[in-house]
C-alpha cells in the first residue's frame, strides 16, 4: 500500500463520519488557537518592554556612580558625611573606566539646579555639565536647532519638556500646569527657548514676588545673573533628558565657582573642596552589548556603583519567561482535552472497522500499513485543527489589538496586546500535529493487533 493509497483511505474514513470527525476538529482547533492567544499575549508584553526600555535610553549605556551612591545636585556642597575610603567620581576615574577593554567613550556629569528666566517667566531646571563632544556618541538627537559644540560658551541644549516648565510668578492664583501636556495634543510651549535671551541663576528667588519670599530666605547677596542663550532642543526621549537642560561642563564649573565667591561662603575651605572635584554621574558607553554585563562587573570590582537598562532587561525576560510558561500551560490544558478526543475518535473507529481491517490484513496489508492509516487519520485530525486554529487565533488577536488601538495609543505604545509572530504560529500547527499522532497511536497499535480471522467473523 503506497503512501497516495493510505493518504485517500485516511481522507474518506474521517469524511465517512463527519460529524464525530468535526467535533474531534473544534477540540484541536479550540487547544490550539487558546495556546497561540496565550502565548501571544506573553509575546506581545515581552516586546512591549524591550519597547519600554528602547525608550528609557540605550542598552549598551552604564550610569556609574561613587561607592557612596547617588549625589545630586543638592549635595555638592556636603563633604563631610563621605568616608575616606570612598572611591571619588574624579578625572582619575575616568582615566580608568576608558581602560576598560569594550569601552567606547566615557562622560563624566556634574549637575546644578539653577533658574532659567525669559522676561518675566522662570523655570526650574536641572542644568547638566558634559563633554559636548560625546553627545552624539552618547545618542543625543536634536528635533530643533543643533547640540552643542566643544567652542561653545553660555550655551544650553534643553530637553523637549523644559519649555513647558516656565510660568509667571508674578501672576496670581496661577493654577495651570503645562506639564500635564505632552505628545500630539500639546499646546505651544509658553516660552521660545531658542530665540528668547535667557538668564541663568542658582538664585532660587528670582523673579518671585517680593511679598511671596520669606524674609528668612531673602539672600542680602544673591548670586549672579549669567546670560546664555539656547542652541537646541532634543527630540524626545520619555527619560531625564526631557526634561534637563545641557551644556558644557568646564562652563558650568565655572559659573558654580563664580556664584560661591559672590556668596562669600566663609564656612567652606579656600582649597578645591572633595565635592567639587568629584562628578555626580558617569555614564560609560560599551561597544558591543554583549560585554555590557562583564563591564558592568569589572566597575563594580573597582568600588563603584554600577547600573545599565540591561539589569532591567534581563529581569523583564525572566518576568516574562514566567508569564509565558503560566499562559501556555493554561492554553495546554484545553490541547490536552482535545488529545483524549482524537483518542476516544480512533478507538471508536477501530471498533466500527473491525471487519474492514481484518479484510485489508487477508488482502495482503501490511502491519506497518494498518499502523499508519491510523496514524494518519490522527495527524490529519491535528494538522487540519492546528491550521484552523490559527487562523481563528489570528482573527482573535487582530481584533483584540483592534479594540485596545484606542488604549495602548494613549500609553505611547506601538505594540498590541496580542502578536502572533511566524516562528509562535508553525510551532503552533507542528505542536498540533504531533499531539495527534501521540493520541492515535495506542489505538494503531491496537488495530495492528487485531486478528484477521477473528476481525471477519466480528459483525
Amino acid at each position: 500500500m503506497n503512501s497516495r493509497d493510505l493518504l485517500q483511505m485516511s481522507f474518506s474514513n474521517l469524511m465517512r463520519r463527519k460529524t464525530r470527525t468535526i467535533l474531534t476538529l473544534l477540540g484541536v482547533v479550540i487547544g490550539t488557537s487558546s495556546i497561540v492567544i496565550m502565548l501571544s499575549l506573553g509575546i506581545a508584553m515581552d516586546q512591549s518592554f524591550k519597547e519600554s526600555l528602547a525608550k528609557m535610553g540605550s542598552l549598551n549605556v552604564i550610569d556609574v556612580h561613587s561607592s557612596s551612591g547617588y549625589a545630586g545636585p543638592m549635595m555638592i556642597s556636603g563633604s563631610s558625611s563621605r568616608t575616606s575610603d570612598e572611591v571619588k567620581l574624579d578625572d582619575n576615574a575616568v582615566a580608568r573606566l576608558e581602560k576598560i577593554p569594550g569601552v567606547d567613550a566615557v562622560m563624566p556629569s556634574k549637575y546644578a539646579y539653577m533658574r532659567i528666566a525669559i522676561g518675566k517667566m522662570v523655570g526650574d531646571v536641572n542644568v547638566i555639565g558634559i563633554n559636548p563632544e560625546l553627545m552624539e556618541a552618547f545618542d543625543f538627537k536634536v528635533e530643533q536647532g543643533r547640540l552643542l559644540s566643544a567652542g561653545d560658551k553660555d550655551t544650553l541644549v534643553f530637553g523637549k519638556q523644559v519649555a513647558y516648565n516656565f510660568r509667571n510668578p508674578r501672576l496670581r492664583n496661577q493654577e495651570f500646569n503645562y506639564r500635564m501636556f505632552n505628545g500630539e495634543n500639546a499646546p505651544p510651549p509658553p516660552v521660545d527657548l531658542i530665540s528668547s535671551k535667557l538668564i541663568m541663576t542658582s538664585n532660587s528667588q528670582y523673579g518671585e514676588r517680593r511679598s511671596n519670599i520669606p524674609a528668612n530666605e531673602k539672600e542680602s547677596d544673591p548670586p549672579p545673573l549669567h546670560q546664555v542663550k539656547g542652541v537646541g532642543i532634543l527630540s524626545e526621549s520619555n527619560g531625564e533628558k526631557d526634561y534637563s537642560a545641557y551644556m558644557n561642563i568646564a562652563v558650568l564649573e565655572d559659573i558654580l565657582k563664580e556664584d560661591k565667591k559672590v556668596q562669600k561662603d566663609d564656612t567652606q575651605p579656600r582649597r578645591r573642596s572633595d565635592a567639587e572635584e568629584q562628578y555626580q554621574n558617569i555614564k560609560v558607553k560599551v561597544k558591543d552589548i554583549g560585554q555590557v554585563a562583564s563591564i558592568q562587573e569589572q566597575i563594580k570590582g573597582m568600588g563603584f556603583q554600577a547600573s545599565s537598562l540591561s539589569d532591567m532587561v534581563k529581569s523583564m525576560k525572566e518576568t516574562s519567561r514566567k508569564l509565558q510558561a503560566i499562559l501556555g500551560g493554561i492554553g495546554a490544558v484545553s490541547l490536552l482535552v482535545a488529545a483524549i478526543g482524537i483518542t476516544n475518535t480512533m478507538i471508536m473507529s477501530i471498533y466500527e472497522r473491525t471487519r474492514e481491517i481484518g479484510v485489508i490484513k487477508v488482502l495482503g496489508a501490511r502491519l506497518g500499513d494498518i499502523k499508519n492509516l491510523f496514524l494518519l487519520e490522527a495527524a490529519m485530525i491535528g494538522f487540519g485543527g492546528g491550521c484552523i486554529g490559527l487562523i481563528f487565533s489570528c482573527l482573535v488577536s487582530y481584533g483584540l489589538n483592534k479594540i485596545t488601538a484606542g488604549f495602548m495609543g494613549n500609553m505611547g505604545s506601538n505594540t498590541g496586546i496580542s502578536v502572533i509572530t511566524f516562528e509562535l504560529g508553525l510551532s503552533a500547527v507542528i505542536f498540533a500535529t504531533i499531539v495527534g499522532i501521540i493520541s492515535g497511536y495506542s489505538p494503531a497499535r491496537r488495530a495492528m493487533k487485531l486478528s484477521a480471522l477473528e476481525a471477519i467473523r466480528s459483525e
